[in-house]
């Protein structure tokens, strides 16, 4: 039946030229059908140069938005529309001209887990894998950092600059928490400890490395160590293990799951396809001013 349905993916995506774009934490059996898997800043920079006229794109709406903003001429397809993002659901762009008002002045620096409406309302995006680099770009002392505010306070941290945060938070990051860690690593004392930066700064301040989902790949892959903890949704861990059985991986927590995330399905990608349903499309008027923060942050070397 799984052998049937991919067959009948592959056979679509051709008729389409289409392009399967899947991100980290999304189920095995989806990996397997990508054309390409990343974290959110990948599959942008994917988004922006493909050459197909169908994007489907296994991720959270956020992403199947910018994908549209990116390119706006292509039909992006998200196969399970419910698929949200909590966090990008905790700033709208009516909270955030608010927030502008109260702070004059201050440059807006956005992580890309946020909807169109809000982006449009920005001055330049970021991802977990280069918030540093782009807030260290900003050459304005007042900066409002949002929604992530463990994002941002890692960010913060780093580069020893004050950010006035947005009190937004990763539900699944959160439940990893210090005593946790603490757990794993009295269990597995020689293990490595990688974190991503949505995760709480007393987790955070624990880890060997602060990674996003792809960092933390690839750091393993060129790691000579034989045993981490891994401090994100709990995907990357099966992920790892089944990329590198010579090595042991241990998740934070069992609770580290992104239920939004694992919404999609080989079904479901097979139905999008056959109908072409399901897209997700961003109003020129907010994708025009949303792409230029967007292109801002694509611009910044990594």
């Amino acid at each position: 039946m799984k052998e049937e349905i991919i067959e009948k993916i592959l056979q679509l995506k051709k008729q389409r030229n289409a392009v399967i774009l899947v991100h980290n934490y999304q189920k095995q059996e989806v990996q397997e059908i990508a054309d390409f898997t990343g974290d959110s800043l990948e599959l942008s920079r994917k988004a922006a140069n493909t050459n197909a006229d169908v994007i489907v794109f296994c991720g959270v709406h956020f992403m199947a938005e910018t994908a549209s903003i990116l390119s706006p001429k292509k039909k992006v397809l998200l196969p399970d529309l419910t698929s949200g993002c909590p966090m990008a659901d905790m700033i709208t762009a009516e909270q955030l001209i608010q927030f502008k008002k109260e702070n004059p002045g201050a440059t807006v620096v956005t992580y890309i887990n946020s909807s169109a409406a809000v982006k449009a309302e920005t001055d330049i995006c970021c991802t977990s894998s280069n918030a540093i680099n782009v807030v260290k770009s900003v050459k304005n002392d007042k900066i409002i950092f949002c929604p992530d505010r463990n994002l941002g306070s890692y960010a913060q941290k780093v580069l020893n600059k004050k950010l006035i945060l947005w009190n937004g938070f990763c539900p699944t990051h959160m439940k990893m928490l210090p005593e946790y860690v603490a757990l794993q690593k009295e269990i597995h004392p020689n293990a490595l400890f990688l974190v991503h930066p949505e995760c709480p700064p007393q987790t955070v301040a624990l880890a060997d490395e602060v990674l996003s989902t792809t960092g933390i790949l690839n750091y393993v892959a060129k790691s000579n160590a034989k045993e981490f903890i891994i401090g994100t949704e709990n995907e990357i861990t099966f992920k790892l293990q089944r990329q590198y059985p010579d090595k042991k991986f241990y998740p934070v927590t069992d609770l580290a799951v992104c239920p939004n995330m694992k919404k999609n399905s080989l079904e479901k990608v097979l139905y999008v396809l056959q109908e072409m349903t399901n897209e997700v499309k961003v109003p020129k008027e907010i994708a025009d001013k949303a792409i230029v923060p967007i292109q801002r942050m694509l611009e910044v070397k990594p």
